[in-house]
Order: C-alpha cells, then structure tokens, then sequence
C-alpha cells in the first residue's frame, strides 16, 4: 500500500477538491499520512493569491522533495496555472496540473506506476468531476457549487487561474450533500470563487440555498466568503431557516468608495453597510466577518480611516487582513502612488489591533446564550473543541462527548489561549 500525503495552501475551494482527491485515493488502497511524514506521493494544492502565497507554495514544494528524494510530487491549484512553465522546469516536481484537469490526478499517479504515460495534459478538462469526499481532513464538507470569476478585479488574477465564471449543475450539488450526509456529515459549506453569481437555469443562488435546507437530515448549512451584491429581502428571510448559520464571511477590501472603484469592486461601501446593517437588524447576534486589502495604490489615510470606521461601525468580529500585493499583469501593477511597504506594515498592524477588539467584544456579547455546538475534536484533558452556528470557537467539558456530535451549550465565559476561544457548559 503506497503511502501518500497531501497539503493545501489557500481557500476553502482547495480544500474541496484536496478533501475529495484524498477520498479518491483512500478507496484506490492507499494509505493517507500527514504531509511532514515520509511518503511515496505528495500532493500540494497551491495558492497564488499574494506574493507570499507564492513563497509558501514553494517552500512546501522543496520540503517534499527534501523528505522522500525518490517521492512522486505533484503540483496542482492556483499557482500550477499562474506559473506553469517555471515549475515544469524544476527537479522538484515531477508532473503539474492545472486547476481544470486537478480532478484527474488520482488517474495520473496511476498510470506513472503501472509505467504508462500520464501527461496531464492528456488528460480532459473537467471542474465538477470530484467524488463526493467521505475521507476529508475536516469535521465540516465543504461543497463546491461553482467556479472561476468574470468581475476582472484590478488587482487579481483568480480569472487567469480559475478561468471565467461557470456553476455547477444544481442536480449535482444537491445529489453531493446527500452523499455527504449519508456519510454522516453535520455541517456544509457552500464554497466556490464568486458563489453570489451562482446560476444554473432558472436556479440562482439564493433559490439553491433555499432548496438545500430543504433537503432531509440533521444537519446544518454555512456559506463561505460572499461579496455583498444583487440579494433580494428573500436572502436575508432564509437565515430565518434553522438549519442556515447566522455568520457570513462577507467581502469589503476596503471602505472607501474612491479604493473600491479602483479595485473594480461590483459593489459599493454603502451596499456593504446596508446588507451588514440589515442582517444585524434582523438577527441581533448575527455574526459577520469580512477581509480587508490594505495598502491598495493610492489609498489615502482618509480612505484608510473610513475603512477603520467602517470595521468599528460595524463590529466586524474577525478581519482577514491581506497587504497588498503586486500581481503581474493586472492593472493594479501599473497603478501610480504605490505604498510603501513600511506603511502596510503599520495599517495591516491597526486592522488587525481592531479585530483582536471587535472579536473580544462579539465574543463577550455571546456570553450567556446558548449555542449549537459541532463537536471537532477532543484534547486528552477530555475537553471537547468545536464551533456554534454563530462561528464562534468554543471548548466545553462533559461526559460521553464524541467527536461529529451536537450539542447544546451555553456560553460561560472566554478562555485566553493560544487563540481566544470562548467557554460553555453543557445545557
């Protein structure tokens, strides 16, 4: 039994396709280890979002090669698309294959043992052929529903490495989550590069969200990282549903409207504000999070202060804050009055000052209430991790707790670890 390791780099559609490749190959016979272990075949699933994902990307590349010299390595995800030629060249890595033909790499490694050849590029273009994943690294199964972009931001390049906007047939993702809840999953994710355009026929997004929560099982529904355009008040009644999580990871990169027209953004800061300003109306302790691009070319310190307000506003309670990095080939690289990388140091320094604020206060607010708990995992102290419907970290302790379970807590208090967590008692 060949033993192979993977490691992912990047957004949760990366993990999606990592999680349903490792299935893949967990029914082919082979025996899945964790990625700083010696291994006959590495799978890195790459980012190319930023600079320093690109860094990342090859460091976890040569610490594959530096492990096993004899491994087969194969290169796949964003990057492998961004800078195929390059990585083709390296001893490193031993094939790569793009996003459109990632689906295939289990038919690759394949034919490479039996002797055969196994060019990816023979290999059929296909987004949507992954195997619903029962063996995934993850309590939560992530669902991919569409992929690729048309907006062409200024300053990404995810439609060079995703290609344009295509969804998924409806039929599929709903045949997908049953397989998934059959395989006892308790909690899905919508994931994709720009979900909101979803559109399949008469079903667009907001009519899949409400067609999935009908479909039968204890389970619960969370949609990942959204950009604030085209919803209807119908959207907003469907977190009304209990099965639909009362947390969005909804996109700003910045709240100014001068950087947004920059950025070539589809929505404005006032979009943004209403559709945070009415969830919040509605469900008082929605929970909203958001990232946020500093350091934009010509972003001003007033652009940069309405961004802070913005955040404070709203009490967005955690903030993925990126820098701003320069990508070849976009319009953003040509932009004039880039910003110096001492002044993105020191304004990535404040967003991320103000979440640790806003994520204490949301937190602390939550204190009292009673949460749906998804039990991950279990330390040797026997105290149980997981998170609420809300998104919110928690660890409690009690008898006869198992992993994958539900459980009905209520928050006590905040514990200050690691990472700040809060405390529960079981309900």
């Amino acid at each position: 039994m060949k033993k192979i390791a993977f490691k992912t780099l990047g957004c949760r559609l990366n993990q999606y396709e990592t999680d349903a490749l490792a299935s893949r190959f967990h029914s082919g016979s082979y025996q899945i280890v964790n990625y700083n272990e010696d291994a006959d075949i590495y799978v890195v699933n790459t980012c190319t979002v930023t600079n320093q994902s690109d860094q990342k990307s090859r460091q976890t590349i040569n610490q594959a090669r530096k492990q096993n010299e004899d491994a087969l390595v194969v290169v796949t995800g964003c990057m492998a698309n961004n800078y195929k030629e390059s990585l083709l060249e390296s001893k490193a890595i031993d094939y790569v294959v793009d996003n459109e033909r990632k689906a295939s790499i289990f038919s690759i490694v394949e034919k490479h043992f039996r002797g055969e050849s196994a060019d990816p590029e023979g290999f059929d273009k296909d987004l949507f052929s992954y195997d619903a994943a029962y063996k995934t690294f993850h309590t939560r199964s992530m669902i991919k529903i569409q992929d690729g972009c048309d907006n062409f931001c200024t300053f990404c390049i995810i439609p060079k490495v995703r290609g344009r906007a295509t969804s998924r047939p409806a039929k599929e993702v709903y045949n997908n989550i049953r397989e998934v809840i059959d395989y006892g999953f308790k909690e899905i994710v919508i994931t994709g590069v720009n979900i909101g355009r979803y559109n399949d026929g008469e079903t667009n997004f907001e009519q899949l969200i409400e067609n999935i929560l009908e479909l039968p099982g204890d389970f619960r529904l969370r949609i990942s990282s959204i950009e604030p355009d085209g919803f209807t008040d119908h959207f907003f009644e469907l977190f009304a549903h209990p099965k639909l999580t009362p947390h969005l990871h909804l996109c700003l990169q910045s709240g100014s409207e001068t950087i947004l027209l920059k950025m070539r953004r589809m929505y404005t800061a006032r979009q943004f504000r209403n559709m945070a300003i009415k969830l919040q109306s509605i469900y008082p302790d929605f929970n909203l999070t958001t990232d946020i691009i500093v350091g934009f070319p010509g972003e001003t310190e007033e652009d940069f202060e309405q961004t802070v307000e913005m955040a404070k506003e709203l009490a967005i309670s955690h903030i993925h804050t990126f820098k701003y990095s320069v990508r070849t080939g976009t319009r953003a690289e040509r932009m004039p009055d880039q910003i110096s990388e001492k002044l993105k140091n020191s304004r990535s320094e404040i967003i991320r000052k103000l979440s640790e604020e806003n994520k204490r206060a949301y937190y602390s607010q939550m204190i009292g209430k009673e949460q749906r708990m998804l039990i991950e995992r279990i330390g040797s102290e026997g105290i149980a991790r997981g998170y609420g419907e809300n998104y919110i970290p928690i660890r409690v302790k009690g008898k006869n707790l198992v992993k994958n379970q539900f459980v009905d807590v209520i928050i006590s208090g905040l514990h200050e670890g690691k990472e700040l967590e809060t405390t529960a008692v079981l309900k």
